[in-house]
């Protein structure tokens, strides 16, 4: 019996290297920002190096919003073209509408085909992280239930914290979930935020900048596991120096040689602000 062929589909919050999505036959759909009146798409019409020199000069905030149905229905079509089944994989309902237009994409032209829509509960590394390891496992000849249920029991499994240089851009861009209890008189904090339930959720309140590195450097290296499996990545936006210097401590304190470093797509850089840090693992 011929096994399926399977491909996959994400898009632009998962940071997946532009080379290795290539490699993999990935389509990678770009989450849409919009500076005033200009729309760009993520990667495709806006890079990375334009998006900072605009964000960090623009009077306002550039607005963010999920891919558009008819974005996702190119992307079936195209891979569909040579596949059976699709495996489409997003960020976290709770801070992205992509699993909505994915949703209405695959009901309004796909309704007779294969397609599996993922909720990963999670954005940026540990997203990547699930990606990498769907195709890991497709390309193995693994099939599509049996990938699903795999990705289903590594999902509540991720752990990812992160620190912002200022709360402000979290503040203005209004995807914060339980962390705006930070706000008001405590805007001078450093908090160690983690991604918990596919919402933005405070996890410790610190004073300082470099403490606050210090401890999440102690949350890491206590929960997670000395272990490639655990899929350790580091992830930042505009702080490569810094994410490489989490790198090398990891790779010292748990014996992880390959950890890979992000960097976080315009999206969620619009949202966190330059010179946010992250880690990501499962756990």
């Amino acid at each position: 019996m011929e096994k399926k062929k399977i491909r996959i589909v994400t898009d632009t919050t998962a940071v997946l290297p532009v080379e290795y999505a290539r490699a993999h036959q990935i389509e990678v759909v770009p989450q849409i920002v919009v500076f005033g009146n200009e729309t760009f798409f993520e990667n495709t019409t806006l890079g990375y190096a334009e998006f900072l020199r605009r964000l960090k000069t623009a009077p306002q905030l550039p607005k963010t919003a999920a891919p558009q149905p008819g974005d996702l229905i190119e992307a079936y079509r195209r891979q569909l073209a040579d596949a059976d089944t699709i495996l489409s994989i997003h960020p976290s309902a709770q801070v992205s509408g992509t699993i909505r237009s994915a949703e209405t994409a695959k009901d309004s032209e796909f309704a007779n085909a294969d397609i599996r829509i993922i909720d990963s509960l999670s954005v940026c590394g540990n997203l990547a992280s699930i990606v990498i390891a769907a195709t890991e496992w497709a390309e193995r000849g693994v099939g599509a239930d049996e990938i699903v249920a795999r990705i289903q029991a590594l999902i509540p499994r991720g752990r990812l914290y992160f620190l912002v240089a200022t709360l402000e851009y979290l503040q203005k861009g209004g995807r914060i979930g339980g962390a705006s209890a930070l706000f008001g008189a405590a805007l001078q904090i450093k908090p160690i935020l983690e991604l918990r339930a596919g919402r933005v959720e405070p996890l410790e309140k610190v004073r300082t900048h470099q403490r606050a590195l210090e401890r999440l450097k102690e949350i890491v290296t206590s929960q997670c596991p000395r272990s490639s499996e655990a899929r350790l990545c580091v992830m930042h936006s505009d702080a490569e120096e810094l994410a490489q210097q989490l790198a090398q401590d990891f790779q010292s304190t748990l014996g992880i040689k390959d950890i890979p470093i992000y960097i976080n797509s315009a999206s969620i850089t619009t949202h966190s602000g330059p010179g946010t840090v992250g880690v990501g693992f499962f756990a």
